[in-house]
């Protein structure tokens, strides 16, 4: 029967596995670069200002696949400069995790930090001012008040964002990573069956996709404690 799969439900699983790291990975990496570059345009300084807005503007021109083949030959290339630099004249690769890691991270980045510069936007700025009218010091006010009211108002726009990557994973196997798409077009290669697993794999994708949305609506409602009647 075709849902057997001809033995191949260990790899898929290990492959879903794999995509799921990979994505972990990438969203934790691309939250830390979205807050920096958010932080970096909303700064005083002109020179930040106008680095974090190429480095968005850079992002959201490039294709993603684009991304990922640039960030996996061009970082080894980097490496090896490097390490010839101090004397190291080995072969030095960067592995399609890291690199998968490192350009999905970057291209979340890009788009997150429009989501966490809107959402800073939109706290009221006497907030921050009456903080620091009661002693409050930068990091305690950006950690007491700034913070819980940023993720409240940026997780809806963060969540669609994470969930566009974690389709995006699938681009990673066009370098060699054995994530979902890579181990179903693995098993298609052995069973010529491109139906079958290609189907299962849509199959799998939208039950990640599922459990991720009911994951952000009980953040979201979490996150409503509180505010506006919420509960």
């Amino acid at each position: 029967m075709w849902w057997e799969l001809h033995g191949f439900w260990p790899q898929l699983m290990l492959g879903t596995l794999m995509t799921i790291k990979l994505a972990f990975c990438a969203l934790v990496l691309g939250l830390g670069i979205g807050l920096t570059m958010a932080c970096a345009r909303l700064s005083s300084s002109r020179l930040l200002a106008g680095l974090a807005r190429l480095y968005t503007n850079v992002i959201r021109g490039v294709p993603e696949l684009l991304g990922v083949l640039l960030i996996y030959f061009g970082a080894s290339q980097l490496v090896q400069l490097a390490g010839n630099w101090f004397g190291y004249q080995q072969y030095i690769e960067v592995g399609p995790f890291i690199a998968g890691v490192l350009a999905l991270a970057l291209a979340f980045g890009g788009y997150a930090a429009e989501v966490f510069r809107g959402a800073f936007l939109a706290i009221p700025s006497g907030q921050y001012e009456a903080a620091r009218v009661l002693g409050m010091g930068r990091l305690r006010c950006f950690w007491r008040i700034t913070l819980p009211q940023l993720w409240r108002t940026a997780l809806p726009g963060l969540g669609n964002l994470f969930l566009v990557l974690l389709k995006d994973t699938a681009l990673v196997s066009v370098i060699g990573l054995e994530e979902l798409m890579r181990k179903a077009s693995l098993a298609v290669t052995y069973t010529r069956e491109p139906f079958t697993f290609y189907f299962t794999a849509t199959l799998m994708y939208l039950l990640l996709t599922w459990i991720t949305m009911q994951l952000l609506a009980r953040l979201e409602q979490r996150s409503r404690k509180g505010f506006n009647g919420g509960l």
